[in-house]
Formats: structure tokens, C-alpha cells, sequence
């Protein structure tokens, strides 16, 4: 007799997870296995802490920017949050990507944090998605950049091809212009998948219409954002320039202009824990080819991974403040907001 749902499904995630983590402490070992792990701490505290200091601060900024570019999409639809609110929103976020289970992300939470406000689960999701969208063509754009200088600076052994970041970016431009320039059009592309729910799925099509209308009619807005995504990206590159400089790398930052955002988009892949291991291999690879030792790319990738990791902190300080006000809204999906 066939177990059912309810007892396959926590099977089921707690094989991911172990699979997950297999992956990183495969990759990890892997790459531990090529280098000294002695001189790897010894770098690491050779490091410069007023300069690590000056990587976290940046990060603020970063950080910053995100809260704003958010706040953009949500005022162009005519949700009007506190600024702090959305930040502390957003520091909650950070934290849950990088201390909890994967089913309980950060688009969990700024999507339940929003709803209320929003009216609607739909719009909520439709905000953060935007914001998901232009953060993702904002990567690849700053990644074609950076390779485009990193080609001149060592051409015979250019990681990465400037053409396909080009191409990238202009084809993920082409196919979104659409949705936001004739939104009617585009949810008549949805319709077919009203007959796995006609009146369900029908209303949360109506209600994705709405909200890629109000954005046609609001250009400005998404230009802002995408303007804000460009820096949110760019100050990325600055804070691992920080990070690399107080590590005394000395890797120019045209070529942390093509790594960074492309280890971004190679950690989206669910196959690891956080990153861990998918990142650093993808920063070992890039450095090899450019002449670095593995050792700069794991110093480089840890570090800044761990300041990333310190400054998240902040939103479980957000969260136990939030439970002390019993000021949660529901992150399990419970919500009445359609």
C-alpha cells in the first residue's frame, strides 16, 4: 500500500537536502583536496580588517538599494509600505536564505510581509517577480560588461565569451517587453491554463493583467528599478573588490564584474546548500583560466560569503523583535489573501 502524500513529501525534501549537501561537501572536498589548507588561513588572517569593515559597509549599501528598487515596483503599484518596514522585510529575507530550509526562502517572506498591504498574495508575488526579473537581466548586463573589458585586458584566455552576455541580456529584454507592453496579450497566452481550474486560475491571470498594466502605464518605475538593479549588481562587484583588497588578491575588478554576477546566476541552480561549493568551484574555474591560484578564488568566495553571512544576522534580530511585538504574518502559506 502506497505511503501517502503527506509522509512522501517530508521524505522527499529531506532527500534534497541530503543531496544538496552532498554536492557541496563533494565540490568543497574536491577543491580542498588541490590546495594548502595552512596557507589558505594563513591568508585569511593576514587579512585586513578595516578593510573587511569597509566590504560590510558597502554591503549596507547594497542592501540599501535593494529595499529601494522594491519599494519602486510596489509604489508603481500603488502599495505604499514604510521604507523601515520593507527593509527589516528584506534583512528577515536575508536571513532565511542563508540559516533556513529552502522551502521557507526569502521571496517567502517578503511576499507574505507585502500581502496585506497589497490586498493580494497575486500581487505581492507579481511585485517580487519583477524584482527577481530585472535583478537577473541586471546581472547579466554587468557580467557582458565586465567581460567586455576583461577581453582586452587578457584576450588569449578569455573565460567567458562577451557575445552570449550580450545576447543574453537582449533576448531575457526581448521576451519580458511583451508582458509589460500588452499585458491583455500576454494573459490570453495564459488562458489555456484556466482548464486545470477555470475560476482560480482565471482570477490570478485577471489580477497579473492588472498589475503588468499599472507597470506599462508607470515606465518610469521600471526603469528606476532596473536603474537601482544595475547598482545593487555594480555595488556587488565594489563590495568583492573590498573584500579581495583587504585579502591582497590584487584581481582587477573588471574581472569580479564577470565572476560575481555569473556566480550569482550559477548558485540559482538547486543543487547545493546556499551556494557552498557550486560558487567556489565556479570562482576556481574563472581564476584558473585568467592565471589566479585556487587558492585567491576559495579565499575570495568564502570570505566574502561569511561577511555576507554575519551582516544576515541582522535580520534574525528583525524576526525575534517581530515575535516580541507578535508582528508575524504567515510564512507558511496559510493566508486568506487571494
Amino acid at each position: 500500500m502506497p505511503a501517502d502524500s503527506s509522509e512522501q513529501s517530508p521524505a522527499r525534501r529531506y532527500i534534497l537536502l541530503v543531496a544538496k549537501v552532498s554536492v557541496s561537501i563533494v565540490l568543497l572536498g574536491i577543491l580542498f583536496s588541490k590546495i594548502d589548507v595552512q596557507t589558505l588561513w594563513l591568508s585569511a588572517r593576514r587579512g585586513s580588517v578595516p578593510w573587511l569593515l569597509v566590504a560590510l559597509g558597502i554591503y549596507g549599501l547594497n542592501v540599501v538599494a535593494s529595499v529601494w528598487r522594491w519599494a519602486q515596483l510596489l509604489d508603481a503599484q500603488r502599495v505604499h509600505m514604510p521604507r523601515l518596514r520593507l527593509a527589516g522585510s528584506f534583512l528577515v529575507a536575508s536571513f532565511f536564505n542563508n540559516f533556513l530550509p529552502s522551502n521557507i526562502g526569502g521571496d517567502v517572506v517578503r511576499i507574505a510581509d507585502t500581502a496585506r498591504a497589497a490586498g493580494s498574495k497575486t500581487l505581492a508575488t507579481t511585485v517580487v517577480l519583477a524584482d527577481r526579473l530585472l535583478g537577473l537581466m541586471a546581472l547579466v548586463l554587468v557580467a557582458a560588461i565586465g567581460a567586455t573589458i576583461a577581453g582586452r585586458l587578457h584576450p588569449a584566455a578569455t573565460p567567458i565569451w562577451p557575445a552570449w552576455l550580450w545576447a543574453g541580456f537582449l533576448a531575457a529584454a526581448a521576451a519580458s517587453a511583451p508582458a509589460v507592453l500588452a499585458p491583455d496579450g500576454f494573459g490570453r497566452l495564459l488562458q489555456p491554463l484556466t482548464v486545470f481550474h477555470p475560476e482560480w486560475v482565471g482570477d490570478r491571470i485577471d489580477k497579473l493583467i492588472g498589475a503588468l498594466a499599472r507597470f506599462r502605464d508607470q515606465p518610469g518605475a521600471i526603469g528606476g528599478c532596473f536603474a537601482g538593479a544595475v547598482l545593487v549588481q555594480a555595488t556587488m562587484v565594489v563590495f568583492y573588490f573590498a573584500v579581495a583588497y583587504a585579502l591582497h588578491l590584487g584581481i582587477p575588478i573588471s574581472d569580479l564584474a564577470v565572476i560575481v554576477p555569473v556566480s550569482f546566476v550559477v548558485q540559482m541552480l538547486p543543487v547545493s546548500v546556499n551556494g557552498f561549493g557550486v560558487r567556489e568551484a565556479t570562482f576556481s574555474l574563472y581564476f584558473s583560466r585568467i592565471g589566479y591560484p585556487i587558492e585567491s578564488a576559495l579565499l575570495l568566495s568564502l570570505v566574502a560569503q561569511v561577511l555576507i553571512i554575519v551582516f544576515s544576522l541582522s535580520g534574525a534580530a528583525v524576526y525575534i523583535s517581530r515575535s516580541h511585538h507578535h508582528d508575524l504574518p504567515d510564512y507558511g502559506g496559510n493566508a486568506t489573501i487571494s
